[in-house]
């Protein structure tokens, strides 16, 4: 617990980010951050995009963070790279070059709504989600847990690898390589996770203190308190013998809706109930469109 503070305490004092605001000579950037499990890593087949979406999108801008299970390195590094398909499940990246996948999750179809609402500013979409990640520690087994709190051998774990992906997202200048230097101007989170904490009571049952912990974390971490935080409800393919893959789903629903309905810069998506399943845990394509 007192690493995990200390550290930190010292990503806000020794990293400078983060003097959002307008400043002269530099150019606004909307930023925005996408986060979660496997849902926000997105299982969609870049084959079957329509063929508006399977080119890069016009200043839209994408750090996907390399994401990793607890305890392993290099989690968090990436590189600034128009957004295009491929920063979907099996993505990759070293920091020195992005390894893009035949997947895609929500952030094109998303990319290209806030081009519709804010056509004369440059997007920034920070990503990093991993599969199967739980906010609790008590389920984390080999997909990664982001509590604060929880230490293995080394003490690294999806919070770490979130930080470090914001760190490394945020200490470029030029995104974009136009010789102008960027302002970042955080504008949201989204949101989409919940299914691993659904399979015991007790994760269930604090998920909504967890998850109000992790959303108060990732808006210091973004020097905005009430930055606006959009969660994607939880649904069930129902894909087994008993009917129901989550067995106590409800509970982490209920938690996500105590959420948006408490915090006041908080909403969520209830859509989600009504998308196709491509397997037993992840949505189709469209889905993710």
């Amino acid at each position: 617990m007192l690493y995990k503070l200390l550290t930190l305490i010292m990503f806000f004092i020794l990293f400078p980010l983060i003097t959002f605001g307008q400043e002269k000579n530099k150019e606004n950037v909307l930023v925005f951050y996408m986060g979660g499990q496997s849902n926000m890593e997105g299982f969609g087949y870049n084959k079957e995009l329509p063929q508006e979406l399977q080119k890069p999108l016009n200043n839209v801008w994408i750090f996907h963070g390399n994401p990793v299970a607890d305890e392993e390195e290099n989690g968090g590094l990436g590189k600034w790279e128009e957004l295009k398909p491929g920063h979907g499940i099996d993505f990759k990246s070293d920091g020195n070059k992005n390894y893009l996948s035949e997947r895609f999750g929500a952030e094109l179809t998303f990319a290209r709504k806030l081009q519709e609402l804010y056509p004369n500013e440059k997007i920034a979409i920070i990503k990093y989600a991993r599969n199967g990640s739980s906010l609790d520690s008590l389920i984390a087994r080999n997909w990664g847990s982001w509590e604060i709190d929880y230490n293995g051998k080394k003490g690294i774990n999806q919070f770490d690898h979130f930080l470090s992906t914001i760190k490394n997202a945020l200490k470029t200048t030029d995104i974009d390589n136009d010789g102008i230097e960027e302002q970042f101007v955080p504008n949201g989170i989204i949101w989409m996770q919940g299914e691993s904490d659904a399979l015991t009571e007790i994760t269930a049952t604090n998920y909504y203190s967890n998850l109000k912990r992790l959303m108060d974390l990732i808006r210091a971490a973004l020097r905005e308190d009430d930055l606006p935080v959009v969660i994607g409800k939880i649904s069930d393919s129902g894909d087994n013998d008993v009917g129901k893959v989550w067995k106590y789903g409800e509970l982490v629903q209920y938690a996500q809706e105590k959420f948006a309905n408490t915090d006041g810069n908080a909403v969520i998506v209830r859509s989600t109930k009504n998308y196709n399943y491509s397997d037993r845990y992840h949505y189709t394509s469209d889905g993710y469109l």
